[in-house]
């Protein structure tokens, strides 16, 4: 365990330790799928490019259910170490491996078992459904190693093992880029070449780990022996968990419901938006992945009783976060159509019978729509996962499940009804503004009975920033 990045380390250095990781984490996450998305539209096929769009819900199924065990796991373990729990973490991260690698065998099951089902929920078209099944079917079989892969990417960094998180996602991407374009261009596989580079890629990371857990640099454990989490472990990772979790699997909810509003309007539409999603979660990703990342020195400072320092610590996050998502939105607004061509190879042709142009213009459009909020989100990230680290399980909740359900889904309905795919457009950027607004003030709600510093300290702090 690297005690000193708790203990010892000034505020700009640990969020910088701890954050590089799960930052990375979360591009990793979203380069999967943005290879894959680049790769197919090497080929040209807007048909192929619109099948990744509509799978990606799935995918981020997948990513959601591994965060219940990989934040859920990551935050107990921190938790329990800042207060001096010790002997609970070996336990905690084996419940976290075995219960996580059956909830992916469970998720193989229901993908494949209901797969012709699956393809009409998420909006497959006639020309998208043999392509969408094709990945689809590939992501189910490898979902286990999706869920091991992405939660212990989190897990390791409860005991503060940043530099091993960093590498064992590192390791998944470089073989998924370097596999996407053989198994899609050059061996012809398109779409399935693309779900098996991806599988491959989470495989690679899961051998890693194991390598990493069965080691003596560490107190995490994946033996049988300590597979003992008894009803306290269980509840209190998933119960952590599960808000964190609930943004993805909402975020994938929504992106169903939103392809299924968007495929009336044909296929092209469910290409662009997709692209445009992409490029735009690139900037979320990095800004949720440093909000996780400090969540485990807020949760260790909160277990330790020093709200002082762990003010800090959101503060100087919540001013990365802006600066950094002010600069990609800049950037965004600037090279924006260049980013979408680029996912459909450059083109701007007549393609498949498609003027390829039109496709860019409308998907430049809803990337601009898309980073209305690209400054400001990373606060409402901030809030909730400092939230979920102090274990307020019902503000937690209650902020998983507003950007992406409660906000989302009724204004995306309305706009749709009013404004039609304009209305579509703009439907995230009002949700991300109102959820902001919700969770400052159930941060205020649920902090204003804290003490204001560090006076209940349970053990001195070395360095405070």
């Amino acid at each position: 365990m690297n005690s000193d990045v708790f203990e010892k380390y000034s505020i700009p250095k640990a969020v910088f330790t701890l954050a590089a990781p799960t930052m990375l984490s979360m591009l990793v996450t979203i380069l999967y799928n943005m290879v894959d998305t680049f790769f197919v539209g090497q080929t040209g096929d807007y048909n192929q490019v619109a099948a990744v769009s509509l799978t990606t819900p799935v995918f981020v199924m997948c990513l959601g259910i591994a965060l219940i065990f990989g934040v859920g796991g990551s935050t107990f373990i921190s938790r329990s170490l800042g207060s001096g729990d010790d002997w609970r973490v070996k336990r905690i991260s084996s419940f976290c491996f075995y219960a996580g690698a059956a909830t992916g065998f469970l998720l193989m099951a229901i993908f494949l078992i209901f797969m012709p089902t699956i393809l009409d929920l998420i909006g497959s078209s006639d020309n998208t459904r043999a392509f969408a099944g094709d990945y689809l079917k590939y992501i189910a079989l490898g979902a286990p190693f999706i869920v091991v892969s992405n939660a212990f990417g989190n897990v390791v960094r409860g005991e503060g093992a940043a530099r091993v998180s960093m590498t064992g996602m590192m390791l998944g991407t470089i073989v998924n880029i370097v596999l996407d374009p053989i198994m899609i261009l050059s061996m012809g596989m398109g779409v399935a070449g693309a779900a098996i580079a991806t599988v491959i890629g989470n495989i690679c990371s899961v051998v890693y780990y194991i390598f990493y857990l069965t080691g003596k640099k560490t107190m995490l454990s994946i033996s049988p022996k300590d597979f003992r989490p008894g009803r306290a472990i269980a509840k209190n990772v998933i119960m952590t968990g599960v808000p964190a979790s609930l943004n993805n699997l909402l975020m994938s909810i929504s992106n169903i419901v939103l392809n299924n509003f968007l495929v009336k309007y044909g296929d092209i539409p469910v290409a662009a938006m997709g692209v445009a999603m992409k490029a735009n979660m690139l900037v979320i990703m990095l800004q949720m992945g440093l909000a996780i990342g400090v969540q485990p020195l807020v949760a260790y400072n909160y277990g330790a009783r020093r709200m002082g320092k762990m003010k800090k610590v959101m503060k100087f996050s919540g001013i990365i976060n802006i600066i950094m998502g002010v600069t990609l939105t800049a950037a965004y607004i600037v090279l924006g159509r260049t980013i979408i061509a680029v996912f459909f190879g450059g083109q701007t042709h007549l393609a498949a019978g498609i003027d390829m142009a039109k496709v860019i213009d409308l998907g430049t459009q809803m990337l601009n729509a898309l980073m209305i909020s690209g400054p400001f989100i990373g606060i409402f990230f901030i809030f909730s996962f400092a939230i979920q680290a102090m274990g307020k399980i019902w503000a937690s909740l209650t902020l998983s499940i507003a950007r992406q359900g409660l906000v989302f889904l009724p204004v995306l309905i309305v706009s749709n009804m009013i404004f039609g795919l304009d209305g579509i457009i703009f439907s995230q950027p009002i949700a991300d503004v109102a959820s902001l607004i919700l969770s400052v003030i159930l941060f205020f709600v649920v902090t204003r009975k804290l003490p204001k510093g560090d006076e209940q300290a349970l053990r001195p702090s070395p360095s405070d920033g």
